[in-house]
């Protein structure tokens, strides 16, 4: 009967605890840049899709008033005249770009279907070059959205987010003369370590994956909705699904590891910084070191691949060394097994925990 009293009394502590916590971690005046962090890639994808509307309805009016269907402007050819080109097309949207070396001209004329621009080349009257520039499709943004996924918004934004709100769980109340309050009451170390840990994993989970939501939605206003609607019955629920699972596997490792530093360390600058060259080198190290990375495991749970950037000088693309993704069980285990590792190590550190304001 007793240990059943005390896990009921346990839980009722540690609820107590998120109480407290939740209140503090949300607004936090030490915090509010975690915000900036998660909302910044939501500001940029709302910013390509107004973009994106205003080219589509600048297209749809040029094509309105000069009209060019698709079929004849797949049928012009390299070699035809400028008088051919026009014939078939009629004038160009916009005044052709004429210009003039010794005794020879080039000129470009500009059409489009209002759902691509295309650009005609003319070398002495003569076309020499066909040009032609899409709109963006859902396959081109869902490559984007997955770069910015894992080289950006896993590696710094979650990252330094669950630094911000996880290190200050402990380092920031011996900041302000305040940890003694929870040491004097009548409560287990192990209780309000595991109370503060689940206070911070709510508030970056709750923050973090309302980003990738916002993300999402506001990366795809610019497609149709036929066009949503297709990718939401294929693929898309499950990337939905992945993107928000790998968010909150990310704060729940990141979190119990800088919990554990901010117990650990003084300076939280230093842990978080040697993490941050792991985590960022992760991509050049061999494959059996690979896996002693949160990065790795993450990554192998991403519904969509990003391969490195293709502007990489080429020194550094030769030391990218490849590496089986983990299968989701064990990458997912894993994750949960370092988790609940590093929160023991925290915890037996919490156990012999003493306060010294002066030296803070």
């Amino acid at each position: 009967m007793m240990p059943l009293l005390n896990i009921k009394q346990s839980w009722a502590q540690i609820r107590a605890v998120i109480r407290l916590e939740m209140r503090k971690t949300f607004f936090a005046k030490r915090g509010l840049w975690v915000y900036a962090l998660a909302l910044g890639p939501v500001a940029l994808y709302l910013v390509h899709s107004i973009d994106m509307l205003r080219d589509r309805d600048r297209r749809q009016a040029l094509a309105a008033a000069h009209p060019a269907s698709t079929e004849t402007l797949h049928s012009i050819t390299r070699g035809m005249t400028r008088d051919e080109v026009v014939a078939a097309l009629g004038e160009p949207y916009t005044p052709p770009e004429v210009f003039h070396r010794r005794s020879h001209e080039r000129a470009v004329y500009r059409y489009t279907d209002g759902e691509a621009d295309y650009s005609f080349t003319f070398f002495d009257d003569e076309l020499v070059g066909i040009g032609r520039r899409e709109r963006c499709n859902l396959t081109q943004d869902s490559l984007i959205f997955a770069t910015v996924f894992q080289f950006y918004f896993l590696r710094l934004a979650i990252f330094f987010g669950c630094v911000g709100i996880f290190m200050n769980l402990f380092r920031g109340e011996m900041v302000d003369k305040s940890l003694h309050f929870y040491l004097l009451a009548p409560m287990r170390r192990e209780v309000l370590l595991l109370g503060k840990y689940l206070a911070g994993l709510i508030a970056t989970v709750v923050i973090f994956t309302t980003s990738t939501a916002l993300q999402l939605w506001t990366m795809s206003l610019h497609f149709d909705a036929r066009v949503i609607d297709d990718y939401l019955r294929g693929p898309g629920w499950s990337h939905v699904a992945g993107y928000m699972g790998v968010t909150a596997l990310a704060c729940l490792g990141y979190g119990s590891v800088f919990l554990a530093a901010g117990l650990l360390f003084r300076n939280p600058i230093i842990p978080a910084a040697i993490a941050l060259v792991w985590e960022s080198a992760n991509l050049f190290l061999p494959a059996a070191l690979k896996k002693i990375s949160v990065i790795f495991y993450l990554q192998s749970l991403c519904p969509v691949v990003a391969p490195p950037g293709k502007d990489m000088p080429p020194p550094l693309a030769l030391l990218i060394s490849a590496a089986e993704p983990t299968p989701a069980v064990v990458a997912v285990t894993g994750l949960l097994v370092v988790t609940l590792v590093v929160l023991l190590m925290a915890s037996m550190q919490a156990r012999k925990l003493e306060i010294n304001y002066g030296a803070e």
